[in-house]
């Protein structure tokens, strides 16, 4: 009876296993809900995907302008732009992206309360493949 189940186990797991597998060159916009062909998809190209603050005096705010193109061939839409802490606060672009037209997240930090060496990241939700992208703040700070 034990070596039943564990084969019914093993036969359940594998072929769970064996169906996320399964790769299409489509993927469902997690905006719109629509497939999209990643042929067509709209693609995020950063100039700069990390920003090196430096060494700041805690209680200071740096602010920076993440810009970015979008390489893909459809708008680019950003639903979402989140950050790993209350520290640091993100605002997107609210309106489409077209192809080839520029964009930038700006993004603040305040290192209030904060010291020693810092990385914030900001992670981007977008109608793109994937649809995270991460950004990210880094530097330190001293007393």
């Amino acid at each position: 009876m034990r070596k039943y189940i564990l084969v019914v186990a093993g036969v359940i797991i594998f072929s769970a296993c064996n169906n996320n597998n399964q790769k299409t060159s489509e993927q469902t916009d997690t905006v719109t809900n629509n497939v999209v062909d990643a042929a067509e998809a709209p693609v995020i190209k950063f100039t700069n995907d990390v920003y090196d603050f430096g060494k700041i005096q805690e209680g200071q705010k740096v602010s920076y302008d993440f810009e970015f193109v979008n390489e893909g061939k459809s708008p680019l839409i950003i639903s979402n732009a989140t950050a790993t802490c209350g520290c640091t606060v993100p605002e997107r672009p609210t309106e489409p992206i077209a192809p080839g037209a520029k964009g930038k997240i700006s993004v603040v930090f305040n290192s209030a309360g904060k010291s020693g060496l810092q990385d914030k990241a900001v992670t981007i939700t977008a109608n793109t493949i994937p649809a995270e992208t991460q950004v990210r703040l880094i530097g330190e700070i001293v007393k």
